[in-house]
Order: structure tokens, then C-alpha cells, then sequence
């Protein structure tokens, strides 16, 4: 049986109008009205509001706005940019990562993208992390996913890997499957032999 986590209570003071919102939104959700402010308080450790702002923990601002629309904008990149930037978003996660101290945690990362609406964490039953391709096109994938787990300053991702170059090139092509390796095992889903849950981490 896990061992239950402290607990503490908390009064706040709101606005009628913004309680009546709540017992709406909450009574759509079927959940309890305690259940919908936890959750709320538990997205302050992955962002937080100020001055009618949204910012991630490490006091970057935020943006809301349609998966659907960043994908398309993020296909209409060449391989290369896709790349580059896959490289940047991963980074991002892991500067949140570092303030937490947590850029080691691969589990903290792969809640935080979910929290953050990136993509659902998801993981099989051979520690095989589940990258769902409704995040973006491929080669942005690979770059975010590359990045997010090989962190260090040595680990680069080769954005030589095109598919083109990839298709035409012997030598490329080999590098790439040692360092990228990319595992199929589901068609709505990207996996990597070298994006897995650590033993220790899954028990």
C-alpha cells in the first residue's frame, strides 16, 4: 500500500462570480469542486500566472493556442529547421528540468511535456517511451526526443539526418540508425532504443 503523502489545508477568499465559474466548469467535469482546485494548484509546478501572463517555471512566457495550428506550423519547415527546432523545444524542457533539479529525471520530463500538453507520457511494458506523432512531423521528433534524454553538451543531434540524405548516403544512413535507431512498434507513435525508462526509474 503506497505511504500517503502529507497534507495541508488552505482558505482562500474568492469573488462569488468566479465560484459560481468553478461550481459550473466542475459539475461539467463530474468531478468535485476540490478535486478541479487541486488540480488547478497542481499546475503551478509546471507554470504559473502573472500579471495576467502565463510563464513556465523557469519565467518564460507562454502562449495558448491550438495543437492542430502549431503543427502545421511547424511542418511548414524544411527537414533542417524541423530539426533545429526540436533541438530548442527539448532544451526549453530542459532548462525547467535543471531549475527543479531534476534534468536526470526523464520521468519528471515526460510529465512535464504532458502537463504542458505536448503529448501524453506513455510507456510500455518494455520501458519503450511512446512519442505520439501528433506532436509534429518526424524529424522534429527525433530532434526534441534526441535531445530531451542525451542533455549533456557532448550529445549533438547530426542535422544531416535528413530523409533525403539519409535515403542516398550509406555511411549517413548507418550513423544514423547507431545513434537514432528509431523502433517501430506502434503506427501512431514514435519510438527510440535510445529513449527508454531506466530499470531503477520504473519499479
Amino acid at each position: 500500500m503506497p505511504e500517503k503523502k502529507p497534507t495541508t489545508v488552505i482558505t482562500v477568499r474568492i469573488e462569488e462570480e468566479l465560484n459560481q465559474y468553478i461550481e459550473k466548469i466542475r459539475s461539467k467535469l463530474g468531478i468535485s469542486k476540490a478535486d478541479f482546485i487541486r488540480k488547478y494548484l497542481d499546475m503551478s509546478r509546471y507554470v504559473v500566472t502573472q500579471n495576467n501572463t502565463i510563464k513556465s517555471v523557469n519565467d518564460r512566457d507562454l502562449i495558448i493556442m491550438k495543437k492542430s495550428l502549431l503543427r502545421k506550423l511547424i511542418e511548414g519547415l524544411n527537414e533542417i529547421e524541423q530539426m533545429e527546432l526540436g533541438v530548442k523545444t527539448a532544451r526549453f524542457i530542459n532548462d525547467i528540468a535543471t531549475i527543479q533539479g531534476n534534468l536526470d529525471n526523464i520521468g519528471y520530463k515526460l510529465d512535464l511535456c504532458e502537463h504542458l500538453g505536448f503529448f501524453s507520457k506513455l510507456i510500455d511494458d518494455e520501458n519503450y517511451i511512446w512519442f505520439s506523432k501528433k506532436f509534429g512531423p518526424k524529424k522534429f521528433i527525433e530532434a526534441f526526443v534526441y535531445k530531451l534524454v542525451n542533455y549533456e553538451l557532448k550529445y549533438e543531434y547530426d542535422t544531416r539526418f535528413t530523409e533525403e540524405a539519409i535515403d542516398n548516403n550509406k555511411s549517413l544512413r548507418a550513423q544514423y540508425t547507431k545513434n537514432i535507431n528509431p523502433q517501430i512498434r506502434s503506427s501512431t507513435h514514435y519510438c527510440f532504443e535510445f529513449a527508454k525508462i531506466p530499470e531503477e526509474e520504473s519499479e
